[in-house]
């Protein structure tokens, strides 16, 4: 087509949907439609002559994965722009319509402004102790330079700061917090001086009292939790972001460290036997648990439902399960649902989750801002 021509206008077809529609754990509605590009739940007045689309099936909002990296390569270190769009197109047909990204390499945000891709809310860049993680993914600082670096990549994110708060010490030969408490507190109060809210990922048990005593508002993994940990963390309302398909490779990283360090690859199978107990301790608790994956790096991505799968393991059942990857971390994170009004980011599936998560693997549609774009 000449470039002076004009382009044609890019006309959806309107959705009905024939429901339910599951809004929340306990709430429901029998159908609803999508016309220009969010979700109605009374019949719209539809110009004259405008196609419908009838999609048969239960409508649950897209599932979301708070712990992901869109920009680290399989291998570590940084990505192409446009691998990084494959990575997010990989989720999104898997189902994912929610991202947070907990740090990348690359500056991932110009894939915010495509349409086609799942939302994406950041954390900037990982910051960490110097020497203290993997080489190349972090800003590395020093406690003194921690509550600016923390103001910094609360500007380039959208409202969050991942700080890397333990990782093994080689002096130490085991897990150990990279920041002592005051350097816990330092970092928070600067987050949210600058209206941001601060996250942590952590391994070691010595770290969690660190965080949720400064004020921190979400933990990474989290794979530390004792009876007291969880007490508080349900206590003050800080909710888990679980990845327990990473935490199943720890005997990989044990393996690893073992002739240098047989006291780290010790705790970390310590802290892999534990993970499917402290998990449902944690649910039982009252804990609030969000979905994610540790996608990029290590592990590949579209690997979701392997998450929701060890949820299952862990002991709970389905409803929690879709609970913690699709209604509670809209909630948490301030994104709309399957209200009325709201951008139509949805699945739609041959049966009820509620009775059989694994039913999310065989979701018939995809649809990402009223448009359907991964199914038939």
């Amino acid at each position: 087509m000449s470039a002076d021509l004009p382009r044609p206008v890019r006309r959806d077809p309107v959705l009905r949907l024939t429901g339910p529609l599951l809004l929340g754990p306990e709430q429901e509605i029998l159908g609803a439609w999508v016309v220009g590009g969010r979700i109605h739940h009374e019949r719209p007045e539809l110009p004259a002559g405008v196609e419908i689309r009838e999609l048969d099936g239960v409508v649950v909002p897209g599932l979301a994965d708070l712990h992901c990296h869109l920009g680290i390569g399989d291998g570590g270190g940084g990505t192409t722009l446009a691998e990084a769009r494959r990575q997010a197109i990989t989720d999104r047909d898997s189902g994912v319509l929610l991202i947070r990204d907990a740090g990348s390499i690359i500056d991932n945000s110009p894939l915010q402004r495509q349409d086609d891709l799942p939302r994406l809310i950041r954390c900037g860049r990982h910051l960490a102790r110097t020497r203290r993680y993997l080489i190349g993914y972090a800003d590395e600082v020093e406690p003194e330079d921690l509550p600016a670096a923390v103001t910094r990549e609360a500007r380039r994110g959208d409202g969050w700061v991942k700080l890397v708060g333990d990782w093994i010490d080689r002096a130490v030969g085991d897990l150990d917090p990279c920041w002592d408490a005051d350097g816990f507190l330092a970092a928070a109060d600067a987050a949210h001086a600058a209206g941001a809210r601060i996250t942590t990922h952590t391994f070691d048990e010595a770290t969690l009292p660190l965080a949720l005593d400064a004020g921190f508002d979400c933990l990474e993994h989290a794979t530390g939790l004792t009876d007291g940990t969880i007490t508080r963390a349900a206590q003050l309302g800080v909710p888990v972001v679980t990845t327990l398909v990473n935490v199943g490779e720890f005997e990989a990283y044990a393996s690893q460290g073992e002739r240098k360090f047989p006291a780290y690859a010790a705790h970390m199978r310590r802290l892999r036997a534990a993970r499917f107990d402290r998990t449902r301790d944690a649910h039982d608790a009252g804990v609030q648990l969000l979905v994610g994956t540790d996608a990029g790096g290590v592990l590949g991505h579209g690997i979701v439902h392997d998450e929701l799968d060890e949820l299952a393991r862990a002991g709970l059942d389905p409803t929690a399960i879709l609970d913690a990857a699709a209604w509670a971390p809209r909630t948490f994170l301030g994104v709309p649902g399957l209200e009325d009004g709201a951008p139509a980011d949805l699945l739609v599936l041959p049966g009820d989750p509620r009775t059989d998560h694994r039913v999310l693997r065989r979701r018939s549609h995809v649809v990402l801002g009223g448009r359907i774009v991964a199914g038939r």
